[in-house]
């Protein structure tokens, strides 16, 4: 059975060939070429994956990345296709579905939605189920550099806390414009805010994500 992460993978490697390594994205900075770099060097590249996080290994990542987006563009979409070699963790069904069914579907939206003519797209129930569950459980590491408290809720009343504090702003939309306001994409997610403007404010501005 084909799981969430796989189906998004290949949707996001269709949405990087219909773009052009040209194409904008959501990701400061990026173009669709940088993106397709960043998807393979994190699969491919442990070695250097780890200055997304470790200012240590940044030097690392950034010569990985330069290395992979002089690729050419075709082959870099052929290697997000195709998923991690056989030895990366990311091979194993289950952290493959973990890792990244959120990671593959914030990509695909930095491109969907950084063109002109973008549209909202419906997410079947189980995948949206799917998202709010990872969300829940990553609300206050995503949350956490929130200047403000954070609730996020789900049209069917459904909430979680991401960050605790006052005053409180609480983001109302589907499990998936909760993910890209979670992941800092607050200017592109489809949500409602409530609270107080100054609070709501801050909070549009702020760098939330991993």
């Amino acid at each position: 059975m084909s799981t969430h992460a796989k189906r998004e993978r290949l949707l996001l490697a269709d949405l990087l060939e219909a773009a052009g390594p040209e194409a904008p994205t959501l990701c400061e900075g990026w173009r669709a070429r940088e993106l397709a770099a960043h998807v393979v060097v994190r699969e491919r590249r442990p070695d250097a994956a780890g200055g997304l996080l470790l200012n240590a290994l940044k030097a690392r990542l950034d010569r990985a990345m330069a290395e992979y987006a002089a690729k050419p563009y075709e082959e870099l979409i052929q290697l997000i296709r195709t998923g991690p070699p056989r030895m990366s963790v990311y091979s194993l069904k289950q952290i493959d579905e973990a890792a990244n069914a959120v990671e593959f579907y914030v990509h695909a939206e930095d491109v969907r939605r950084a063109q002109p003519d973008w549209s909202p797209r419906a997410l079947d129930p189980v995948f949206s189920d799917a998202l709010w569950s990872r969300l829940e459980k990553l609300a206050r590491l995503t949350g956490r550099r929130s200047p403000v408290g954070l609730v996020l809720r789900r049209p069917d009343g459904r909430t979680a806390v991401a960050h605790k504090g006052v005053p409180v702003v609480t983001v109302t939309g589907e499990p998936g414009e909760l993910t890209l306001f979670c992941f800092g994409r607050q200017d592109a997610a489809a949500v409602e805010l409530e609270g107080e403007k100054e609070a709501v404010s801050r909070l549009t501005r702020a760098q939330l994500g991993i």
